[in-house]
C-alpha cells in the first residue's frame, strides 16, 4: 500500500515520484521504522527504571541520559518520511480558493524552505558533534561520548534536506501537469 503523496492519489504514489523519489521515500520509510523503534526502546527503559525506581530502589543507571541522547536523533528520523508523505503541517485557509497550480508552486517554494533547513541543520549538527568530539565530552553518569548521539541526528537531518529539495521539483512538475493538490 503506497502513501497519499501530494498532487497524487494514493494507487499512483510511486508512479507520480520515479525513481529517485522512491528510492528517497523508502529510505525514509525505513528511517522512520528505526526511529520509532528507537522510542519504542527507550519507552520500555523508562518504564523498567520507574518499577525498579518504585519497587526495588533500583532504576536503570543514567536513564535519563540514554533517554536524551535517543530522543534526540530518533526524532530525527521522521522529518523526512514526514515532510515526502505531506504531513506537514499546512494552513491552507489562504489557499482554498486557489488552483492546483497556485498550491504546487507554493508547496514548492515551502519545500525549497524545507531543504535549505535541513542542509543547514545537516552541517551544523555535523559540525557541533566533531566539535563536542574534539572536546571530549561526556555524559555526566554513563560517561558515554556526547558527540555519538549528535552525529547519529544528521542522516535524519541529511533525509530531510533531500526530500525538501525533491519535492521542490515534484511541486514544480505537478503546477505543469494539472494534477490536483
Amino acid at each position: 500500500m503506497h502513501e497519499p503523496i501530494p498532487g497524487a492519489d494514493p494507487g499512483a504514489a510511486s508512479r507520480a515520484f520515479g525513481p529517485v523519489g522512491q528510492l528517497l521515500f523508502r529510505a525514509s520509510k525505513v528511517s522512520a521504522i528505526m526511529g520509532g523503534l528507537m522510542f519504542v526502546a527507550i519507552v520500555l527503559m523508562s518504564i523498567i527504571s520507574i518499577v525498579g525506581r518504585k519497587l526495588f530502589a533500583a532504576p536503570v543507571p543514567g536513564d535519563v541520559e540514554m533517554l536524551q541522547m535517543t530522543a534526540a536523533f530518533a526524532s530525527a528520523s521522521f522529518f523526512a518520511y514526514c515532510h515526502l508523505n505531506g504531513g506537514d503541517v499546512k494552513v491552507d485557509f489562504f489557499t482554498a480558493k486557489a488552483s492546483p497550480a497556485t498550491v504546487h508552486r507554493l508547496d514548492a517554494f515551502g519545500s525549497l524552505l524545507v531543504g535549505l533547513f535541513g542542509a543547514v541543520i545537516t552541517w551544523r549538527a555535523a559540525v557541533g558533534a566533531f566539535a563536542i568530539k574534539a572536546a571530549g565530552e561526556t555524559s555526566m553518569i554513563l560517561g558515554w561520548p556526547v558527540w555519538i548521539a549528535q552525529v547519529l541526528m544528521v542522516p535524519g537531518f541529511l533525509l530531510l534536506a533531500l526530500a525538501g529539495f525533491y519535492m521542490v521539483s515534484f511541486h514544480w512538475r505537478m503546477s505543469h501537469s494539472g494534477v490536483q493538490a
